[in-house]
């Protein structure tokens, strides 16, 4: 499955294809705001949790998203 169909799928699809398939990468926090990782095919998946609900997700190949997972600061 590509980025494409899984953008096409519900929401709800998407969870389940998330959980079931993907592989989990990494977690960030943010405060009261933590952010998964998740790789499924060849692009990332992003699950947002606020207060331990899951609040959205969002699916990329590469950009400032991905960024946040690095353990790199913003600006040397």
């Amino acid at each position: 499955m590509g980025i494409y169909e899984f953008k096409m799928l519900s929401e709800r699809e998407q969870y389940n294809t998330v959980f079931t398939n993907g592989q989990f990468v990494d977690t960030v926090s943010e405060g009261n705001i933590k952010y998964k990782l998740y790789t499924l095919s060849y692009f990332w998946v992003e699950v947002q949790y606020h207060n331990n609900k899951i609040m959205r997700i969002s699916s990329f190949v590469e950009g400032e998203k991905l960024n946040r997972y690095s353990n790199f600061p913003d600006k040397i």
